[in-house]
């Protein structure tokens, strides 16, 4: 069995994002060799996630309001955690949205369902993060 790790670094310009990360995730695949196993993306820092849905403006534009009204931004005085930081919704968005996906490798592909993509989401944006790629199989 074979194995690949690498790692991706995300800058986003805002506070909260969501970024299409499959091309990034198809050249890893293509970079470790591997025809048939398994994929796991998976960002190392508490505050962003990384899920699988559509690519589709409409439905990226309803998980803005959909998380802001779960978890609000503001007021940061809500929030015990905002004495040191003003990140505690981050923190709950990225609980929501999950923390990694796997995905199977078929043929040296990503065996999606249809529309299927993978997404980083950033909810504490504005620095550099780590997503992790490791890939086993032969």
């Amino acid at each position: 069995m074979k194995s690949y790790r690498k790692e991706l670094f995300i800058e986003t310009p805002s506070r909260r994002a969501l970024i299409n990360i499959t091309p990034m995730v198809m050249e890893c695949l293509a970079e470790s060799g591997i025809r048939e196993g398994l994929v796991l993306v998976n960002p190392m820092h508490i505050t962003s996630s990384v899920f699988i849905n559509d690519d589709e403006g409409g439905l990226h534009h309803d998980f803005e309001v959909w998380l802001e009204k779960l978890a609000p931004e503001k007021p940061h005085s809500q929030y015990r955690h905002n004495g040191f930081e003003d990140n505690a919704d981050a923190h709950l968005k990225r609980t929501i949205m999950g923390r990694e996906v796997v995905v199977a490798v078929t043929n040296g592909r990503l065996d999606f369902g249809t529309w299927e993509q993978i997404f980083y989401g950033e909810f504490d944006g504005k620095r550099r993060k780590r997503v992790l790629v490791k890939i086993i199989g032969e």
